[in-house]
């Protein structure tokens, strides 16, 4: 599982691929045609929950990234300041 994850992760954040992965993960999960069928119990969903989770978790992150990286450059503001000494 965590091989799928790290590859997943690895596309996502991949500016060139990022769009295609999140569509054709929600296209995965609106579609009936899944790696387990969900008329199986509990197992049926689990890979919908867990392409879901994944999703949600990295565009949060990467969102959170973004956010992080356009406050940086106000907070590295320098101040020139003329002292005397007194």
């Amino acid at each position: 599982m965590s091989g799928f994850y790290n590859w997943y992760r690895k596309l996502l954040r991949h500016p060139k691929y990022r769009w295609f992965i999140i569509a054709a993960s929600l296209i995965y999960l609106l579609s009936p045609l899944d790696i387990f069928p969900d008329l199986v119990p509990i197992v049926g969903q689990l890979d919908d929950v867990t392409v879901m989770v994944i999703l949600a978790s990295e565009l949060v992150q990467l969102l959170v990234e973004r956010m992080k990286s356009r406050r940086s450059p106000n907070l590295t503001t320098t101040v020139d300041v003329e002292a005397e000494q007194v």
